[in-house]
């Protein structure tokens, strides 16, 4: 009997276009359970495009992408929203916070959308922001924090709902070493708790390093270990 690992997501000959300018060429990719992989790869390789595919942002043109045993990429609209409040969470490079919102807010409002009463996502959003060092930041707007502790902010949001999977696209690019650090210590050792899976979208080692496995993409393909060995 196999002890291969039974993959959560799975992308499958990966084909997508910006115009006439392709990005994938038949990428493919599994993550499993609780397992963070890292996706490398030169600048227009494609990285971005992929992790938009697996997480339900835009469409491929071709290929296939199964999360849990259901299609993804065919999904109607309203699903894919659903999905992504509840079992998706997605970190940009900067942050992407509501810029009027204050931290404790911005991170409580994937809560709300849920349904959650105010007074409880807001409860539940300062116990992440505790987490992620920034609680005194809870009544600061994104204008107001330094890029480290905005993207700290960024990653208890993405959290707050317990996702099974979150997909992080250059989470410490616009850090410093020390802020990169920092935010990748913190995502890790949270995915780590809570048995999040995570793919992680990047172009240093250093951040590549936290992760379980690398994936290189190349001209749009994956090349080496894209599936579960």
């Amino acid at each position: 009997m196999s002890n291969r690992p039974v993959p959560l997501l799975v992308a499958r000959d990966l084909v997508k276009s910006h115009g006439r300018t392709p990005a994938l060429r038949g990428a493919c990719l599994e993550l499993g359970e609780g397992e963070i992989v890292a996706v490398t790869g030169a600048s227009g390789s494609g990285k971005s495009t992929l992790l938009h595919c697996l997480a339900g942002i835009v469409r491929p043109d071709g290929g296939s992408v199964t999360y849990d045993g259901q299609r993804v990429d065919t999904l109607p609209e309203n699903r894919l929203s659903e999905l992504r409040r509840t079992d998706f969470g997605v970190v940009f490079q900067f942050g992407q916070l509501i810029p009027e919102l204050t931290a404790v807010d911005n991170v409580a409002l994937p809560l709300m959308l849920a349904g959650t009463a105010r007074g409880a996502a807001q409860e539940r959003a300062r116990a992440w922001l505790e987490r992620f060092g920034v609680r005194e930041q809870e009544a600061a707007r994104p204008g107001e924090m330094s890029g480290g502790q905005a993207q700290r902010v960024a990653l208890a949001r993405a959290l707050v709902t317990g996702p099974r999977v979150v997909f992080a696209d250059e989470p410490t690019g616009a850090l410093d070493s020390l802020a990169s650090e920092q935010v990748m210590t913190a995502l890790v050792g949270a995915a780590r708790e809570a048995g999040t899976a995570v793919l992680l979208i990047t172009h240093d080692a250093q951040t590549a390093a936290y992760a379980d496995r690398e994936v290189r993409l190349q001209d749009g393909v994956t090349v080496g270990l894209g599936v579960l060995a």
